[in-house]
């Protein structure tokens, strides 16, 4: 099977994913939610990006080290934009993106 060699960034991606749709919803429920606006924004973007590379990546999609190179740039700016926020979920997020990112690289 073809996505066997990028078995591990694809568990990577799918965490990542996971850690920005569960801050996503966990900003949304935050008091003042117009300050979360731009990590709401990227956490959404950022999750897409991981569920579209992880889908691309098991069926041998061609274009691996672009899309990877164009999800660890989403994952970067999702990361930096959560590290500004102390709540834990921001935290553990910036924490999966960088993670997500640095694996993204190595196949960019």
């Amino acid at each position: 099977m073809a996505h066997e060699q990028h078995q591990q960034l694809i568990q990577t991606l799918h965490e990542c994913m996971e850690a920005c749709n569960h801050c996503y919803d966990a900003c949304l429920r935050e008091e003042d939610v117009n300050m979360m606006a731009e990590c709401i924004r990227l956490d959404r973007e950022c999750a897409d990006i991981c569920a579209f590379l992880e889908q691309a990546l098991m069926r041998g999609t061609p274009f691996a080290s672009d899309l990877a190179a164009v999800c660890a740039k989403i994952c970067e700016a999702c990361g930096n934009e959560c590290q500004k926020h102390d709540h834990e979920h921001c935290q553990k997020c910036a924490e999966a993106c960088f993670k997500c990112a640095e694996a993204c690289k190595e196949i960019a």
